[in-house]
């Protein structure tokens, strides 16, 4: 098989989006700084990340249904140049010392409505750029690239925090975006999807019934809504409460490296690797995400820990490609982006409860025993839908006979 990479589209593509990921990775830590720098208040952060939070899950059904109305390209290519218009404007308000909450927090809100319209455009026009047997290169050759730049951008950000200043760090975000539409600017697609006649409304209400229809996607899907509910919140939460008090502050640290670093293994080896069943096997590995909360549980020292995290990483990492390629090869290229909203949607609704809910039990029964009843539940949760016949032997519909000889 040859490499995604050979062709001109997915190259300007590939760049397009190495570059804007490196700003994204860069931009929490960035934005954080600047605000708390600006503001000296916790509490105008949270303000700033909840109004960008909010409008991307509000948002994300009309991103999708947007998506499949208008030829993606220009949808990809709209939302970078609006966040680059958007960033650009925090960058100059933070670098002429005009720090105002309002702009900050409606500028944030628009780079989470422009958010919401850029996932789901983003897994339906990788089927346009490479043929149907490239998929799984080409999304581990994404996958690849936006772990590597969530290990390496956060301390990029920190650098250029400390020499140039937060405001300089948001406007190289803003930067990033700009370059990225440039690249996009180049991609050539034959037969964009055009606009239909019916309402974005009803292209949603389509969009929920062709999701419904299709068994597969909705069961794991409605799955990484209650592994979100349980896992998220207690990895982000007690994860670093319960290091700190067994292991010490520094290996929290190490721990989320290595879980990156699996995270970016397995995005390589899926780009060599032949499965035949690309969902069994993501799901199999979504199951190793419980193991670090298990390992924080039952008090075991930082070697288990940070072990545990990069097998976890590296079951992520196979659930992500798997899931993403196994949709564009089954899922009607015309709904495509619908049924991804759906499916982001569901999957993420249920984080903020979870993090919610994650104080009150630790103070009822002990984030010790949250942490190791989270883990477990969370390991049983991600194989509960290979029980259903339709997503244990879903299959690859692209793979080649000497693949499957492989495979086999």
């Amino acid at each position: 098989m040859t490499s995604p990479l050979r062709q001109a589209n997915f190259r300007w593509f590939f760049a397009g989006r190495l570059v804007s990921m490196l700003g994204s990775s860069m931009a929490p830590v960035a934005l954080a700084f600047a605000v708390l720098d600006a503001s000296h208040s916790a509490g105008d952060l949270g303000v700033v990340l909840a109004t960008r939070m909010i409008p991307n899950l509000a948002f994300l059904l009309v991103g999708g249904a947007v998506a499949d109305r208008f030829p993606r390209r220009t949808v990809l290519l709209a939302a970078n140049l609006g966040a680059g218009l958007t960033q650009g404007s925090v960058a100059a308000i933070l670098l002429t010392g005009h720090y105002s909450l309002a702009a900050v927090a409606a500028l944030e809100f628009a780079n989470g409505v422009l958010d919401a319209f850029t996932s789901p455009a983003l897994r339906g026009v990788v089927p346009e750029l490479v043929a149907p047997t490239g998929l799984q290169r080409a999304n581990s050759l994404l996958g690849s690239t936006r772990n590597a730049t969530r290990i390496f951008g956060p301390s990029v950000a920190g650098v250029l925090v400390v020499t140039a200043g937060s405001g300089a760090a948001i406007g190289f975000d803003a930067l990033t975006s700009l370059l990225a539409a440039g690249c996009l600017v180049r991609l050539r697609l034959t037969a964009p999807i055009r606009a239909g006649r019916s309402t974005v409304l009803a292209d949603i209400r389509y969009g929920w019934s062709e999701f419904r229809s299709i068994r597969w996607v909705w069961l794991v899907s409605g799955m990484f809504c209650l592994l979100n509910l349980v896992q998220t919140g207690a990895w982000q939460i007690l994860g670093p409460q319960l290091t700190q008090q067994t292991n010490g502050t520094a290996t929290w640290g190490l721990v989320l490296s290595a879980r990156g670093v699996g995270l970016l293994v397995m995005s390589l080896l899926m780009y060599r690797l032949v499965v035949r069943h690309l969902v069994r096997f993501g799901l199999i590995g979504s199951a190793l995400i419980g193991l670090p909360l298990i390992a924080l549980g039952a008090g075991l020292g930082p070697v288990p820990v940070i072990g545990a995290a990069f097998v976890a990483g590296l079951g992520s990492a196979a659930m992500g490609i798997g899931w993403d390629t196994s949709l564009q090869e089954h899922v009607p290229p015309q709904v495509l982006s619908r049924v991804a909203s759906y499916d982001d949607l569901l999957s993420y609704v249920a984080i903020p409860v979870g993090q919610l809910s994650v104080g009150p039990l630790s103070h009822a029964i002990g984030g010790f025993r949250v942490a190791a009843g989270a883990g477990l539940l969370s390991m049983i949760l991600a194989l509960a839908p290979l029980a259903a016949r339709e997503v244990r032997d879903l299959p690859r519909s692209t793979i080649t006979s000497a693949e499957l000889e492989t495979a086999r």
